[in-house]
C-alpha cells in the first residue's frame, strides 16, 4: 500500500509539473520507468521545506539518487539526518562556500578564514571538527587520506553542480573513507537533463568579490545521452587584510541511460590561490584592528613593515569519476564506480632570520662575521594520488532491503620543501629540497546494511562494517610510521511507524577511527571509539513537520582539539581517556500562511571529557570533568520566508552559537564568546516567453546587524621556567578568526 501511495504521489506530481511530455510514447516510457524504479527501492528522502507532503513516505526517488542509495539514509531508516537540495540552495549561492550554505542546518557552526565565507571555510557537526566529518562525493570518498580535512577551496563553486546533500549526524550508516565520529555529509552532484539549457551568472558584493559562471546541457540526446558542464570563476579580497583569493573551477559530465543501466562520467576540480590568513589574531588586535593580517610580514634593511606580496597557497586539484549503474531484474540492481585524484601544489612563504640548521645548512662567514641565520623564501609542496573502486548491490523484496557494498582506495603522497631564493644561500642550489619524505594509504571496507519490515509499523535495521587501514610515512613530523588498522563496526536500530504522520526511531552505532597524519605529530596517538546511541521521532503533516532526536556518544581515546595549531596552521588533536556527547536536537518546518514558511532548529548539549588530566605549573591535575574544545552547549538556526508567488522570495535567516571553550581545561582564556548573525536573502525572477526563458536576481546581505562575530580561534599553554628559577610557570594565549561585519552579495543568472 505504501508504494502503491507513493507512485501515486510521484505521477500526481509530475504532471503537475508539467515535466511530462504530452506524446503518448514519452509517457509511456516516463510511467514504465517511475513504476518500475519506486517498486524496486521504495525510497523515501528527506524533503526539503518547500514540498508539500502529509505522509512520512517522501518523494520520488530520481534515476540518479540510485548512485548514493549505498551511502544514504531514508526516513525508513533510525538515522538522524537533514537535507539540502539545489532549490534551496540557489537564492544564497551567490560565491560563498558549501559550509557556509549549511550554516543553518542543525547543530553546525562554520567559520571562513578570510572571513566573508570565500577561500578557506570550515564545517562543525556537534562539535566535531572537519577532520570527523567523512565527506563523499556521488559516495566516493573525498576527505584527504592523510589530514582527514575536507578542503572546500580546491573545488570552487562547487555548489553550483551540487543536486543535493546530505547531512547524517553522529555515525550514521556505513560509508567510504574514512569513519563518521561527528557527521558524515553525502553530495550528489548535477542529475542529467532532458530538456537542453544554457546559463549565465554573475555576482558581485563586498570585498571586492566577484563570481562568475556558465552551465550548459544538451538535453536528452537520441534518448539516450546527455552533456554538460560548468566554469567559474570566483575572485575576493577577504575581510582579512590582504586574504584574497583567486578561484577557478570546473565541472564536465557525460550521461548515458535507458530503461535499466545509468553510466555517468565525470571531470571536475579547480586550481585555487589564496593569500594565507591562518595565523589569527590576539584580543587586542581583535579589540583595535580586526583586519589586521600578520601573514607575510617582514622588517626591511630600512626598518620599515613590509609584506611579502605571494605569501599564498597554489594547488590544484582534479577528480574522475566513472560510475555505471544497473537493474537487473524486479529484486537486483547494482552500482560499480572508480575514480582517481590528482593533487598538487604548495604554500610559499617569507622566512625571516630563519637557521641554517633547520635547512641543513651549514654557518658561513661574511666578511669575517660567522653566519647562522638568513632571510629567505620557502615553498612546501604536496604531489599526491588517490584512487580506487566502490560497489554495492541492492536487494528489495517482500519487506527486505538490503545493500552489500566496499571498497578498496590508495593514497600516494610527497611531501618536500624547497628554498626559492635566500639572502645567504651558502651551498644550496635554487630549488634544493631540504626534506623530501612520502606516505602510502589503503583503505579496505565492506558493509551489508539490511532493514526489514517485520510488520505493518516495525521494522528493524543492521548495519555491519569491516574497515582495513595501513598507513606508512617517514616525516620529520611524523616520524617513521607503519600501522595496519582492523575495525569491525556494527550498528543496529528499530522503527515503528505509529501512523502515517507518526515515526519513531532507536539506534545504536559502534564507530572506530584511525589517527590522521598531524596526530603523529604529539607521539604515537591511539586509535579513537565511539558509541553512538540515538532515539528520534519524525512528524510529517501538510502544514507542520518536526524531526526530534535525543543522542549519547560515549567515546574510548578520542582525539579532541587541544587548541593548538603546528607551524602550518593545521589544529593538532590529542587522545583522551573516557568522554561523552549528550544532546537534543529539534528542527522543524511550519507553513503558517500560504505566503509564510518558519523553519526553527535548535541542538543543546553537554560534552565532557572525563577525569582530564592536565600539568599546570610543574604539576599533574585531575581537573575533573571539562569542557571539550569547540563545542558549544546552544546551536540554534532559524529561517522565516515570505514568498507570495513563485517568482518572489525573501527570507531571514539567523544563527545563534553559544560560548564555548578552545581548550579542554576550561580556562577563561580560552573562551569564544557567544555570537549571533542574521542575514537577509532575496530572489525574484522575471519569466519571459522568448530565447532568454528567465532572469533571476538574487540579494544576499550578511550579518545584516553588524555583529562583531569571531567564530573560531586557537588557544595554547607553555612552560616557562626562564622568568624564575626554581619554578615552572604555566603561560597561555589565545588568537582568534574574525568575520566580516555587514557585507553584500548582489547576482544574477540568465536562463537560456
Amino acid at each position: 500500500m505504501k508504494t502503491l501511495y507513493s507512485i501515486m504521489q510521484c505521477k500526481a506530481a509530475a504532471l503537475k509539473s508539467g515535466s511530462v511530455r504530452q506524446t503518448k510514447k514519452r509517457n509511456r516510457y516516463r510511467i514504465k520507468f517511475l513504476l518500475s524504479t519506486l517498486a524496486l527501492f521504495g525510497l523515501a528522502f528527506s524533503v526539503s521545506a518547500q514540498e508539500e507532503i502529509d505522509t512520512l513516505e517522501g518523494k520520488k526517488v530520481t534515476l540518479d539518487e540510485v548512485l548514493v542509495q549505498g551511502v544514504r539514509a531514508t526516513k525508513e531508516f533510525p538515522i538522524t539526518f537533514s537535507e539540502l537540495d539545489k532549490v534551496e540552495l540557489a537564492p544564497r549561492n551567490l560565491g560563498q562556500d558549501i559550509p557556509i550554505l549549511m550554516n543553518f542546518m542543525p547543530a553546525v557552526v562554520t567559520t571562513s578564514d578570510a572571513g566573508a565565507g570565500v577561500g578557506y571555510t570550515s564545517i562543525r557537526v556537534r562539535g566535531s571538527d572537519a577532520t570527523r566529518v567523512n565527506v563523499t562525493i556521488n559516495g566516493i570518498p573525498y576527505n584527504d587520506a592523510e589530514s582527514h580535512g575536507s578542503f572546500w577551496v580546491n573545488m570552487p563553486d562547487f555548489a553550483s553542480s551540487t543536486q543535493n546533500l546530505q547531512l547524517q549526524r553522529g555515525v550514521g550508516t556505513s560509508t567510504n573513507g574514512a569513519g563518521a565520529f561527528g557527521a558524515s555529509l553525502n553530495l550528489l552532484t548535477d542529475a542529467f537533463s532532458e530538456e537542453g539549457y544554457a546559463r549565465i551568472s554573475s555576482s558581485v558584493g563586498s570585498f571586492s568579490t566577484l563570481r562568475n559562471n556558465v552551465k550548459f546541457s544538451t538535453g536528452l540526446l537520441n534518448d539516450h545521452f546527455e552533456f554538460s558542464g560548468r566554469l567559474s570563476r570566483i575572485t575576493s579580497d577577504g575581510y582579512v587584510d590582504r586574504a584574497s583569493s583567486e578561484l577557478d573551477g570546473y565541472f564536465l559530465q557525460g550521461a548515458y541511460k535507458n530503461e535499466n543501466t545509468l553510466v555517468k562520467a565525470l571531470l571536475f576540480g579547480g586550481h585555487e590561490i589564496t593569500y594565507q590568513a591562518w595565523n589569527g589574531i590576539t584580543a587586542e588586535q581583535l579589540r583595535d584592528d580586526r583586519t589586521y593580517n600578520s601573514a607575510g610580514e617582514y622588517t626591511d634593511d630600512n626598518g620599515t613593515t613590509q609584506y611579502y606580496d605571494k605569501e599564498v597557497d597554489n594547488y590544484k586539484q582534479d577528480h574522475f569519476q566513472l560510475h555505471w549503474y544497473e537493474t537487473w531484474n524486479a529484486s537486483w540492481n547494482t552500482h560499480f564506480a572508480v575514480h582517481y585524484t590528482r593533487g598538487r601544489g604548495y604554500f610559499e612563504q617569507f622566512r625571516e632570520d630563519d637557521d641554517f640548521v633547520t635547512y641543513g645548512l651549514e654557518p658561513i662567514s661574511v666578511n669575517g662575521d660567522l653566519v647562522e641565520t638568513t632571510d629567505l623564501i620557502r615553498r612546501r609542496w604536496l604531489d599526491n594520488d588517490f584512487y580506487g573502486g566502490i560497489f554495492s548491490a541492492t536487494y528489495k523484496n517482500n519487506g527486505l532491503q538490503l545493500i552489500v557494498g566496499g571498497g578498496y582506495n590508495e593514497y600516494k603522497g610527497d611531501h618536500f620543501g624547497e628554498i626559492i631564493w635566500a639572502e645567504y644561500a651558502g651551498s644550496t642550489e635554487i630549488r634544493d629540497r631540504y626534506y623530501d619524505d612520502s606516505s602510502t594509504k589503503t583503505d579496505l571496507n565492506f558493509y551489508t546494511k539490511a532493514n526489514y519490515q517485520l510488520t505493518d509499523q516495525w521494522s528493524l535495521f543492521g548495519d555491519l562494517q569491516y574497515r582495513g587501514v595501513s598507513y606508512e610515512a617517514n616525516g620529520e613530523d611524523t616520524g617513521l610510521v607503519d600501522d595496519t588498522f582492523n575495525f569491525f563496526n556494527p550498528k543496529a536500530g528499530v522503527t515503528f511507524d505509529l501512523n502515517r504522520n507518526h515515526n519513531f526511531y532507536l539506534s545504536y552505532a559502534r564507530a572506530n577511527r584511525e589517527p590522521n597524519r598531524n596526530d603523529y605529530e604529539s607521539g604515537s596517538p591511539k586509535p579513537e571509539k565511539l558509541n553512538d546511541f540515538e532515539l528520534g521521532w519524525r512528524y510529517v503533516s501538510p502544514s507542520f513537520q518536526v524531526n526530534t532526536n535525543v543522542y549519547y556518544m560515549r567515546y574510548k581515546d578520542q582525539l579532541v582539539l587541544t587548541g593548538e595549531l603546528n607551524d602550518v596552521g593545521a589544529p593538532l588533536r590529542s587522545n583522551v581517556g573516557d568522554s561523552y556527547r549528550l544532546g537534543l536536537e529539534i528542527d522543524a518546518s511550519v507553513n503558517l500562511s500560504n505566503v509564510f514558511t518558519w523553519r526553527p532548529n535548535i541542538a543543546l548539549s553537554d560534552n565532557r571529557n572525563l577525569d582530564f588530566y592536565f600539568e599546570r605549573d610543574g604539576e599533574l591535575q585531575n581537573l575533573g570533568n571539562t569542557n571539550i574544545a569547540y563545542s558549544p552547549k546552544l546551536i540554534a538556526g532559524n529561517i522565516i520566508t515570505y514568498s507570495p508567488d513563485q517568482d518572489f522570495q525573501l527570507s531571514i535567516l539567523s544563527k545563534f552559537v553559544g560560548k564555548q571553550y578552545m581548550g579542554n581545561i576550561d580556562s577563561d582564556n580560552s573562551v569564544l564568546d557567544s555570537y549571533s548573525q542574521t542575514d537577509l536573502n532575496v530572489q525574484y525572477t522575471i519569466q519571459t516567453n522568448s530565447f532568454v526563458k528567465s532572469i533571476v536576481f538574487s540579494g544576499l546581505v550578511n550579518n545584516i546587524f553588524d555583529a562583531d562575530i569571531v567564530s573560531n580561534g586557537y588557544f595554547y599553554t607553555f612552560d616557562d621556567d626562564y622568568s624564575n628559577p626554581g619554578t615552572v610557570t604555566t603561560i597561555e594565549g589565545a588568537g582568534y578568526y574574525p568575520q566580516a561585519g555587514i557585507n553584500f552579495l548582489l547576482g544574477a543568472t540568465i536562463n537560456f
